[in-house]
This record gives C-alpha cells, sequence and structure tokens, in this order.
C-alpha cells in the first residue's frame, strides 16, 4: 500500500508517520487492509529521523501540480494532505493563505480524481470554520460562518471535499480539529498558540503570555489523541460515512483558567507562576470567535475518542518531550 503524508516535516505528519510504520498497514477504499511498502513524506522542508526504507521523503511546494502529479500516481492507496498555513499567518497574507490552504488541496484533489480516483483523502479541518453567535454546546448541524480568512479557507476546502466525494472522484474525509494542545518546539503565528505557550514555555523553564481572559473556553486535543483518530478516520468504511464526510471531532472544553489550574497540578507552583496575563485584542477577537464545546455526535457514533482530562495531557508532554519540569 502506498501512503502520501503533505506536510510531513510538521508535528501531525511525523507522528502519523510514525504511528503509520508501527501499525504496519492500512485498509485501502476497497476495504482490504494490505502493508505498507510506501510512504511518500512531503513538504517544503525535509522530514527527517526516519531511518525505515518505506519512507520517501520528498522536498517541494504543495501548490505545484507538476510536483504533485510525481507525487501522486495510479498506485497511491492513500494521501493524508496536512500541509497548511497557519491562522494567524493567513490572516496576514491572503494570497499566501489562499494560495496554500485551498489552490494547493484543489490541486491534490484533482490529482487523485485523474490520476488515482477512488483512492482515499483525509484532510484536517479547523473550529475557525465557526462564528458569530453560537449555542453554548455547538451541534454537528449548525451552520459554519468563518470569522477569519483561515476559516474561510477551511470551510471551502470542507465543501470540495465533500463535493468531490459526492461524485466519486475520491473517498475523502475531513476531520474537524480542536486545537492541538501541548505543541512542542517553538511558537508559531497560529491565533491558538498561546495555548501551547502557557503549558510549555513554563515547564520547559521559562515565562509565557496569557493574551486571553482566563474565562476564555477553548476546544482541545492532544497531539496523540489526534493521531488517533487521524487513524481511526482512515480506516472507517465509506459505507460508514455515508454524505457526513466532513466531522466534527471530539475534544475536551476547558477554560484557560482550568488549564492553568492543571498546569499548577502537574508541574507546581514555581511553574504555574510564570504565566503572565497579558491581553491582546487581536488574538482575542479570533480566538473568541471559535466555539468552545461541541456535541461531536457523529464522531462518537462513528467511534472517534477524546482526551480524559487536561492533567493527562501535561503530563504527556512532560514525558514525551518537557526539556525541563518542575514538580512539587
Amino acid at each position: 500500500m502506498r501512503l502520501v503524508v503533505t506536510g510531513a516535516a510538521g508535528l501531525l505528519g511525523q507522528r502519523l508517520i510514525a504511528a503509520v510504520l508501527k501499525r504496519g498497514h492500512l485498509t485501502g477504499s476497497d476495504g482490504v487492509s494490505g502493508p505498507i511498502t510506501q510512504i511518500f513524506a512531503f513538504d517544503r522542508a525535509e522530514p527527517s529521523g526516519f531511518q525505515d526504507e518505506r519512507v520517501i521523503a520528498v522536498t517541494g511546494d504543495v501548490s505545484d501540480p507538476a510536483q504533485i502529479a510525481k507525487l501522486i500516481d495510479g498506485d497511491t492507496s492513500s494521501v493524508v494532505h496536512l500541509a497548511a498555513i497557519v491562522s494567524g499567518q493567513a490572516e496576514q497574507d491572503f494570497d499566501l493563505g489562499m494560495r496554500i490552504n485551498v489552490d494547493a488541496t484543489r490541486v491534490v484533489m484533482e490529482r487523485i480524481r485523474n490520476a488515482a480516483p477512488g483512492a482515499k483523502l483525509v484532510i484536517t479541518s479547523s473550529v475557525a470554520v465557526f462564528g458569530g453567535s453560537m449555542p453554548a454546546v455547538v451541534p454537528d448541524s449548525y451552520v459554519w460562518k468563518p470569522q477569519s480568512s483561515y476559516g474561510t479557507q477551511k470551510a471551502i476546502n470542507d465543501l470540495l471535499l465533500a463535493d468531490y466525494s459526492r461524485r466519486g472522484y475520491l473517498d475523502g474525509r475531513s476531520l474537524r480539529m480542536p486545537t492541538i494542545v501541548v505543541r512542542p518546539g517553538e511558537p508559531n503565528s497560529a491565533a491558538p498558540s498561546f495555548a501551547s505557550g502557557i503549558i510549555r514555555e513554563p515547564l520547559n523553564g521559562l515565562d509565557a503570555d496569557c493574551p486571553v481572559s482566563p474565562d476564555t473556553v477553548l476546544w482541545l486535543m492532544s497531539p496523540e489523541q489526534a493521531i488517533q483518530n487521524i487513524l481511526h478516520g482512515h480506516e472507517l468504511p465509506a459505507s460508514d460515512l455515508g454524505g457526513d464526510r466532513v466531522i466534527n471531532m471530539p475534544g475536551l472544553s476547558i477554560t484557560v483558567a482550568e488549564m492553568l489550574r492543571a498546569l499548577r497540578v502537574v508541574g507546581g507552583d514555581a511553574v504555574a507562576d510564570r504565566v503572565h496575563m497579558r491581553p491582546d485584542p487581536r488574538v482575542e477577537n479570533i480566538v473568541n470567535s471559535w466555539p468552545g464545546d461541541f456535541s461531536a455526535d457523529l464522531a462518537h457514533r462513528l467511534g472517534f475518542t477524546h482526551d480524559v482530562d487536561f492533567n493527562g495531557v501535561i503530563e504527556a508532554f512532560v514525558k514525551h518531550n518537557a526539556t525541563q519540569t518542575r514538580a512539587h
């Protein structure tokens, strides 16, 4: 079985490839499980750390049809398309966001349609497709109303994927992810980047600014849980999905204050005291336009799962990523 992963140098891309290699097999659109023979790991920067001959690292521009044509052919069984420009950057540079978040996704869909019709395509969507006045718990049937370019771009992708799937051009599933926390590494320009920063930096001995109010409600998922759900979404048979190709993932609905209390429990007072409340209206306006809780009824029926509690999310980060930790 041949798998293509775009955005392979990113957090989810690298962890997904590692998980697929460990698993050793995936199910194709024909419902037959087969061994992984090749994984094409595609990104603008070469993915590193894979010492497995099944992984072929390829660098290039995901929006270039000629490069995608070399990547996806008739032997491609599945594509997991993770390449994207993050929310803050998409808001600052409209043309770049459209080229990478929309045009490149269409390039991938068209290549599957013409070279590998019926192949599986998994993409990740975002809660940023929602906005405006919303109920406390957003149902699956709630109408999308993005308040940012990033949210609009993700909504366009969701609609395209559903239509390409309806027509049988590909076997698509869009997993609408919560904010992924805790991300290792350096902060990025994504609006919710602070959600990782207020946990990661204090655990690594650094101060962190929180740009939103403590009562801000966020919809969160750990990287480990995200990978489990991406794999689960890939493996679901098309017959289970029907026309429901865009799925709100389950997550943890939690306030920033509750996140910081969990940090205090896991890391101790000295760690928690490194977080400083410094409001940033730009970030607040974006984050507060997103819902903080979902019913995720369809996802639950399909067997997707969520993290048990935020303490466990922090403990998993400490175990795998923190360079310095402070304990009681």
